[in-house]
């Protein structure tokens, strides 16, 4: 059977590496790249914490990563600082490479988004769990990009407006909302959304005391991450329907909202049992 083609799209905090480790252990997955986005952190720390990731899932080289959009298509670059820390995987890292930078591909992620999927159309998933500025980018660099996705994955937004940044916003879609409604709007393809529902799969297996000071944390890409590697892994979805662009096409959107938490728990620690370099 071939084998899934992915793009991955991240602004690689903690849960972003953690949804990239299972789509390294899954054997049924190729990744054609990694395109880097501001967001958990700025794009440079996120370009080293994909490439510290690959290094430590011995990927390393195996697989190249593109740096793209550094700040939003409006107004200036903000990043969460209190949540992942100013590097996004906690500032535990003391090891950084002086020459990270050698290892990044020269051309530019949106660039190389185009092109890996103009060579490979109808067959290539786009995984996005970070901000949407490069598929924005994309799109209108390349209005015919989104029919040639085989399907579309987007952690992202929130259905009853409970917010995890602010009261309302969710963090993806407010580090550049104009970027997710250009997104929402021209991206014809098959799409499937994760966002807050995840949050509520969690809350469910757990009291709320221990759901908001306890250990645990939400996972959200690593949610998004296993619906896209295992479709079984969903077990409710809501198809939304609407109007899309100038021209009044329509397509279906589907909206993540039940999973089967056995399968994604087998998935992490799949992810976790996977040869690694220290």
């Amino acid at each position: 059977m071939a084998k899934k083609l992915l793009i991955i799209d991240t602004d690689c905090g903690i849960d972003d590496a953690q949804a990239i480790m299972m789509a390294l252990a899954a054997p049924d997955v190729e990744v054609l790249g990694i395109t880097c986005v501001f967001g958990n952190t700025a794009v440079e720390n996120v370009c080293q914490n994909v490439l510290k990731v690959l290094s430590v899932c011995d990927f390393f080289l195996q697989i190249p990563v593109f740096r793209g959009s550094a700040g939003p298509l409006v107004g200036p670059a903000n990043t969460v600082r209190d949540h992942f820390g100013t590097d996004g995987l906690g500032d535990v890292l003391k090891d950084k490479d002086p020459r990270w930078e050698e290892k990044i591909q020269r051309e530019h992620a949106v660039s190389a988004m185009i092109r890996l999927v103009s060579e490979n159309q109808n067959q290539v998933s786009l995984m996005a769990i970070g901000p949407l500025t490069n598929l924005a980018l994309a799109v209108r660099l390349d209005p015919g990009f989104p029919q040639k996705l085989k399907d579309l994955y987007i952690m992202g937004g929130n259905m009853e407006g409970k917010g995890n940044v602010t009261l309302c916003a969710e963090f993806n879609f407010a580090m550049d909302p104009e970027s997710a409604y250009i997104v929402l709007e021209e991206f014809l393809c098959t799409t499937y959304i994760a966002s807050d529902c995840w949050a509520y799969s969690k809350e469910a297996m757990v009291n709320r005391e221990t759901f908001t000071l306890g250990p645990c944390f939400v996972s959200y890409d690593a949610y998004a991450m296993a619906a896209c590697i295992d479709s079984s892994v969903l077990t409710e979805k809501h198809q939304v329907s609407g109007p899309s662009g100038a021209a009044g096409l329509h397509r279906s959107v589907f909206v993540m909202t039940k999973c089967d938490c056995a399968k994604l728990s087998q998935l992490l620690l799949k992810s976790l049992r996977q040869p690694c370099r220290k």
